[in-house]
C-alpha cells in the first residue's frame, strides 16, 4: 500500500460528502462544486472511512463481508480508492 500506509485512519475530508442521490439511485461524493458516482466497491470502502479504522482494519472487514473475495484484491482496491482521494484532497489521513 505504497501512497497510504496501512496505519493510517482515514476519514473524508471536511468538504466531502457522501451522499444519496435519488434520482440517480447511488450514492455519490460530493464535494465543492464537483461530486463523484460511486459504485457499490467505493461506497462500502468509504462507509468504513470514519477516522477510527486503519486501512488494515477497513481491508479486513470488507473481506469478511465479501468472503471468497481474494484479499490482495481488496487490499488494491483500498488502496487505488484512497490514494486518489486523497490525491484530490478528499481523504485525510492522520496517524494515532
Amino acid at each position: 500500500m505504497a501512497d497510504v500506509p496501512v496505519t493510517w485512519h482515514p476519514r473524508l475530508a471536511a468538504k466531502a460528502r457522501l451522499r444519496w442521490d435519488p434520482e440517480e439511485k447511488r450514492h455519490m461524493l460530493v464535494f465543492p462544486e464537483a461530486a463523484l458516482l460511486l459504485n457499490d466497491t467505493a461506497v462500502a470502502i468509504l462507509k468504513l472511512c470514519d477516522g477510527e479504522r486503519t486501512i488494515e482494519q477497513i481491508v479486513d472487514t470488507l473481506a469478511q463481508q465479501f468472503a471468497g473475495t481474494h484479499h490482495t484484491l481488496i487490499a488494491n482496491e483500498v488502496t487505488e480508492l484512497l490514494t486518489r482521494l486523497q490525491t484530490r484532497g478528499l481523504l485525510e489521513t492522520e496517524r494515532q
